[in-house]
């Protein structure tokens, strides 16, 4: 009897189920075309141009990195022979460096836990 019983609310189900999608609505009569898709832009990432050109320059007393993009030169690293390797960054204004012990810009995200199950 259970067996029965199950058997017609599964034929019942999928009764209800196929006339609900038997009503589906037309599309609506005044569709306009896409235009015409755009090609995409050009790849940057694989500009050589913009990729930088590293010279390493090795003396007794330490390695200097230079960093060049376009021929300008933005950034040296310098690792001493002892001691940390600090970066001269270019300024971008004056055409000066700036000395950083770091490539890190202080920028802290704060990150709060809100919710803990």
């Amino acid at each position: 009897m259970r067996n029965s019983l199950t058997g017609a609310l599964v034929v019942l189900a999928f009764a209800a189920a196929s006339s609900a999608f038997a009503d589906v609505a037309p599309p609506p009569p005044q569709l306009e075309p896409l235009p015409e898709a755009q090609p995409p832009p050009p790849e940057i990432a694989n500009d050589p141009d913009l990729e930088p050109q590293i010279t390493i320059i090795r003396r007794e007393a330490e390695t200097i990195e230079e960093y060049r993009v376009n021929g300008r030169l933005t950034m040296i690293k310098v690792t001493p022979a002892r001691g940390r390797p600090y970066y001269l960054v270019a300024d971008g204004v004056g055409g000066g460096f700036i000395r950083r012990d770091s490539l890190d810009t202080g920028l802290r995200v704060p990150m709060w836990l809100l919710f803990s199950f």
